[in-house]
């Protein structure tokens, strides 16, 4: 390392060194005067991809949907006082859903700390307990201790993102001036021989170098218990929750093996869209009334009109469809919840068996175990008989779920036809366009509220290779846009974001990073002039206050939202839409289809279908 003009300046790049040695890969800064240091040591790495943002709300959201595709803390940098508190939100979710980050912010030395010095806060323990560690950095000095302390920071604090639970990680740094790289004579010059020290330079590659914990090797009494239950049981059922992002490759949970698994039983396997399990080359034979089938997305739809399961294996995090979960909590049935730390995600409390493992690594060693046992069984006739009679019996109760699936779907197409479209239109008639339309592979991003629970129960599956995401960790609507153009910037993918017109709204900030950041997307804006999700709610009954108070129209017309950041926007009605999304996802740049609904139609709509569904599902049953 060359020699440093002062001590802020060494600090910063010597933090920078050791977070690029240690795998770092992309950060988001935002502007700000007592961060300098790290910013101009962050813009001049060559290994660290920069993202600027004006605003600290969108630049951690932007993180945070990075981060959530590519399972890798992203960092955050900002200055001192109120924009470190403007990453709490981001922080809260990152916290709840298990995504790495690396908070850094810049801070005033101790001694102006209490003294009523400007834009000077508490920033220490800032985020209590949302962060995985936090540590205030050492004050700049030209000292090889301080400064092996601070390589072994930074290692350490990337580790704390990314192993046991993954999450949060704050730093706090402070900094006194020069801020900028000027020569000072002063206390904070850097001693010429100071930087051909080891300490800072630096060993050969990262000072510390961390090694993340191998996969475990599932503890066989588990594997044996689970076994036994899912064999013996009549009606197997898996449930599969919104993943982690660590799950969210192959490597860690393989779609093939959970397949493996139900097959060998004769399990459903219910998928929630934020699963990586709905979508993929593994599923097949979705639009059969066969037991072939093996993966459902239809389940919100007639779950409560089917017998209970009587042996669940859970994974992931508590499942989008409030009518599963009530379902499992109504079930006198062995359930297996599997999480990788242990942690109780379920908030039924109805679990009976909490197993701390690898989801992948359960079902890769019961999928290998049934496969010998099928290798096995085979040579023996009277076994294979058995086993024969056994799998037949549950075909039965898988064939009732892939019945009950098509019934869902054939009612769905029915309400998707143009005549009923120009009737009665409405939201989820959308999402199932958008994700049967989606070009193989995407990303697609949804908002909360309406948006992810139209497309949980219209998302259909299918064999295309859909990475869908959206922030369900604390559930709120603030930063979606600028998560999904973060998780955009991870992957040369098409990206396609769903949201609503208050989320849309909310985060109109995070529109600036579609230039400054290099992102396209078809934005797919479905406006209902405000909260439409209250009217699934009692609180509908009760006008006035509900129009003003809840559902909150604003009539605000976003086409010029489109004319400040230069986007192409376009008004499109229900009927329209397919043909327009086509050619937005065909076309450069981003567009903004934004589909307008009158909200108590579209939910009226929802209750029509919902009921003629469980009708049909129920009568199949007499």
């Amino acid at each position: 390392m060359t020699s440093a003009p002062n001590r802020a300046t060494l600090w910063g790049r010597i933090l920078v060194d050791e977070l690029a040695a240690g795998g770092l890969e992309a950060v988001c800064l935002a502007p700000g005067s007592r961060s300098t240091p790290l910013t101009i040591a962050f813009a001049e790495h060559p290994e660290i991809e920069v993202f600027s943002h004006l605003d600290e709300r969108s630049a951690a959201f932007f993180a945070l949907g990075r981060a959530r595709r590519t399972g890798e803390p992203t960092a955050l940098v900002c200055t001192s006082g109120t924009a470190a508190a403007n990453f709490h939100p981001a922080v809260i979710e990152a916290d709840q859903a298990r995504v790495p980050m690396l908070v850094l912010t810049a801070d005033r030395p101790p001694e102006l700390r209490d003294s009523g010095a400007n834009q000077t806060v508490d920033q220490l323990d800032l985020y209590g307990d949302a962060v995985r560690w936090h540590a205030e950095l050492p004050v700049p000095e030209a000292s090889e201790r301080t400064v092996r302390s601070l390589r072994t920071s930074a290692a350490r604090a990337l580790l704390e993102t990314t192993v046991s639970e993954p999450g949060p990680v704050h730093l706090n740094c402070p900094f006194r001036k020069p801020l900028e790289p000027i020569e000072t004579d002063g206390l904070e010059s850097v001693p010429d021989e100071f930087s051909e020290t080891p300490a800072g330079r630096g060993r050969d590659g990262a000072f510390v170098e961390t090694r993340k914990p191998e996969r475990e090797a599932v503890d066989t009494a588990d594997i044996d218990s689970i076994r036994s239950v899912l064999e013996s049981a009549a009606r197997p059922l898996i449930v599969a929750g919104p993943a982690d992002p660590a799950t969210l490759s192959p490597s860690q949970l393989d779609p093939a093996d959970v397949v493996a698994v139900a097959d060998a039983i004769g399990a459903p396997v219910l998928a929630d869209p934020l699963s990586n399990l709905r979508f993929g080359p593994h599923v097949a034979a979705n639009r059969s009334t066969s037991d072939a089938q093996t993966i459902y997305g239809g389940y919100d739809g007639y779950i409560d009109e089917l017998p209970t399961p009587d042996a669940v294996v859970r994974c992931g995090a508590s499942p989008t469809s409030k009518r599963l979960r009530h379902a499992l909590r109504d079930a006198d049935a062995r359930q297996f919840l599997l999480d990788p730390v242990g942690a109780w995600r379920e908030a039924t409390y109805t679990a009976t068996d909490l197993v701390a493992a690898e989801p992948g690594a359960v079902f890769e060693t019961l999928a290998d175990e049934f496969a010998d046992t099928n290798t096995s069984t085979s040579t023996s006739t009277s076994t294979s008989t058995s086993t024969t009679s056994t799998t037949a019996s549950k075909g039965g109760w898988r064939t009732r779920f892939a019945e009950a699936e098509h019934t869902h779907w054939t009612h769905c197409a029915d309400a998707r036809t143009e005549e009923a479209l120009e009737s009665t239109p409405f939201e989820g008639a959308i999402l199932a366009s958008v994700f049967e339309g989606a070009p193989d592979p995407a990303t697609i991003f949804v908002s909360n509220s309406m948006p992810i629970r139209d497309g949980d129960r219209f998302g259909r599956p299918r064999e295309a290779d859909l990475t869908v995401l959206a922030n369900r960790g604390a559930s709120g609507i603030d930063g979606i846009t600028s998560s999904a153009l973060g998780a955009g910037s991870a992957t040369d993918e098409p990206l396609v974001l769903v949201t609503g017109d208050l989320a849309f709204y909310h985060d109109s900030n995070g529109l600036l990073a579609l230039e400054r950041c290099g992102v396209d997307a078809t934005i797919v804006l479905l406006d209902n002039d405000g909260g439409g999700i209250f009217h699934k709610l009692p609180v509908e009954e009760f006008d006035p206050p509900f129009t003003s108070q809840f559902k909150t129209p604003h009539g605000l017309e976003f086409d010029a939202l489109a004319e400040l950041y230069e986007l192409e926007f376009e008004r499109v009605t229900p009927t329209e839409f397919e043909d327009t999304y086509r050619q937005s996802l065909a076309s450069d740049g981003t567009q903004v289809l934004s589909v307008e609904f009158d909200s108590e139609t579209s939910h009226r709509r929802r209750e029509e279908l919902d009921e003629a569904v469980r009708d049909a599902v129920g009568a199949d049953d007499d």
